[in-house]
């Protein structure tokens, strides 16, 4: 008996932990959606991306240098921007393309190549340090809010 109270509550654990670590909505449906907070959301991310690239630009100088915590600390960014930019990712496809945008819908067509958009942009900013990749998704992901949230 003991032994299968400890199994029970280790399987509790190990699933409220799994339930935790998941950072978008479900596909049940559940119904429950907050489309405003997954666009906040995704503009947190750009400005984390927008703000490990320039922590990159700046550790760069040092690292001719030598020194191990300069270089410790540029992977973590790189490890930082392409962790956010995934996250972005997954907010469009699994949370908007997947869930939300409807091919019913009149601006379907448009609302998916905006969507599109910001995938490539973020996968741009996986490949570089270029800002004008932070720029341009700050721009899409605007258009994107006024045609999904303005007009939905």
């Amino acid at each position: 008996m003991k032994k299968s109270l400890k199994i029970s509550s280790c399987l509790i654990v190990f699933v409220l932990a799994a339930l935790s670590l998941s950072y978008a909505h479900c596909e049940i449906p559940c119904g429950i959606y907050d489309d405003p907070a997954r666009i906040e959301l995704m503009r947190e991310h750009v400005t984390t991306i927008e703000r490990s690239m320039d922590q990159i630009h700046a550790i760069h100088k040092h690292l001719e240098k030598g020194d191990a915590q300069h270089y410790n600390q540029f992977v973590r960014w790189v490890n930082n921007k392409e962790d956010h930019a995934d996250k972005l990712q997954h907010i469009v496809s699994q949370y908007f393309m997947t869930q939300r945008i409807s091919p019913d819908d009149g601006k379907y067509a448009e609302k998916i190549s905006v969507l599109h958009q910001i995938l490539i942009q973020a996968m741009k900013c996986k490949q570089t340090v270029d800002s004008a990749h932070v720029k341009n998704l700050r721009d899409l992901i605007d258009r994107f809010e006024k045609l999904y949230i303005n007009l939905n």
